[in-house]
């Protein structure tokens, strides 16, 4: 296989062979290329510290690359938009996808959400790529670069992996390290990032977005589910995009109404004139969740797994009146600390008891938000978020009668 840049050696171990490890397998066989090491393409949920090869890989580190890597080398001229941040990284990838394909771009949803990035087929110099990178991704990558990069927004996450906050940082700063002169790094204003970006040479144009800089659009959305604090902040970054795309805000504002929120995202499974019953199975983190707790209304909530390192509860006490947590899984009791003596507080093993706890909602007079929200890694119960919130789904009808 001759590849366009022979920064690209001839060789290649595979390691990890889930979504992204078979479509690099497929896409380097389609090239003839053998299997040996001199690079190695590692997925992104191995954590070189724990696994098998841990040694080898230590080792080997620089020869250690990425599906992105492998993409960028053969479609240098490709427009990417790498979209990262902690919270949101997929309904702003999607809802970017549905506004450039109303804008009649030829666009591919990739990354962590919609097909392996080296999946896509008959890519010309006039596709666009949405690419949403986690830090796993992006900490391992060598070579990968992007147009547009853009970072959402930052908390505590994945601090188990990358040990330290400033760590999960640089590993979202690299889509914006290797940029060039002609490239654009949209990101979130923090201190955090500018200290860091300091210290680098960069050479891209940087645009720091503050959470309310697009205010003055807030009176034409018409969507509730981009009225809360970090829904309404990740918007700025898709509207300042817009704005170096030239794109038509007309067209941007009625993609933005009409978009469905992503399954398990937000996703409201039962509304009546009493009652909102909605699935986040997606948060794995307190502060995902924090800004559907900023109501004024009567919420159950409903939480609980694998309590995510360095997370926080910043909640407005204002609101804790409004709270009853439900809480379950392997660190309930690690929730309870947290919460004692400022929400009321309800502890089960698992979700299934944990819904028959809860009081018949059926003839409610006030309104209530059941908020299935675990805010929590789901490994200790659960394969993934999905299968998480399928049994949420299936759950709530058995144990929550609402008809």
């Amino acid at each position: 296989m001759k590849l366009k840049n022979e920064t690209l050696s001839k060789n290649f171990l595979i390691y990890g062979f889930g979504k992204s490890g078979i479509s690099s397998f497929k896409y380097l066989k389609k090239e003839n290329r053998c299997f040996i090491f001199d690079y190695i393409v590692i997925s992104p949920g191995i954590n070189i510290n724990r696994c098998q090869l841990s040694n080898y890989l230590k080792k080997n580190k620089k020869k250690v690359i990425t599906d992105f890597d492998i993409f960028y080398k053969f479609n240098p001229e490709v427009l990417t938009i790498t979209i990262t941040g902690t919270n949101g990284k997929s309904t702003t990838s999607k809802l970017l996808y549905d506004i450039l394909k109303k804008h009649h771009y030829d666009t591919r949803l990739t990354g962590n959400i919609g097909n392996p990035i080296l999946e896509e087929k008959r890519v010309t110099k006039n596709t666009i790529f949405v690419i949403e990178a986690s830090s796993y991704q992006l900490a391992y990558s060598k070579y990968f670069k992007s147009k547009f990069s853009i970072i959402i927004n930052i908390s505590p996450d994945h601090l188990e992996r990358h040990n330290t906050m400033k760590n999960y940082v640089l590993s979202k700063l690299k889509c914006v390290i290797r940029q060039n002169e002609n490239d654009v790094a949209i990101i979130t204003n923090t201190n955090l990032l500018k200290d860091l970006l300091r210290t680098k040479n960069i050479k891209s144009k940087i645009i720091y977005v503050s959470k309310n800089k697009y205010e003055y659009l807030k009176n034409k959305l018409s969507n509730d589910n981009f009225k809360n604090s970090t829904n309404f902040q990740n918007l700025n970054f898709l509207f300042e995009l817009s704005k170096h795309m030239k794109l038509n805000l007309k067209t941007v504002i009625k993609t933005i109404n009409k978009f469905k929120p992503l399954k398990f995202r937000q996703e409201v499974i039962h509304q009546s004139k009493y009652l909102k019953i909605i699935n986040d199975s997606k948060s794995t983190t307190l502060s995902s969740t924090v800004p559907f707790l900023e109501s004024n209304e009567k919420i159950v909530w409903i939480l609980g797994g694998l309590f995510k390192k360095g997370d926080k509860f910043n909640l407005n006490k204002k609101y804790f009146k409004n709270l009853d947590a439900y809480i379950y899984g392997k660190d309930r009791k690690v929730f309870l600390k947290l919460f004692r003596g400022k929400i009321k507080v309800n502890l089960s093993k698992d979700l299934r008891n944990t819904l028959k706890l809860i009081p018949n909602l059926k003839d409610i007079k006030t309104k209530v938000t059941v908020l299935f929200s675990p805010s929590a890694a789901s490994f200790d119960q659960y394969k993934n978020f999905e299968e998480r919130g399928r049994q949420f789904n299936m759950l709530i009808k058995r144990y929550l009668p609402i008809e």
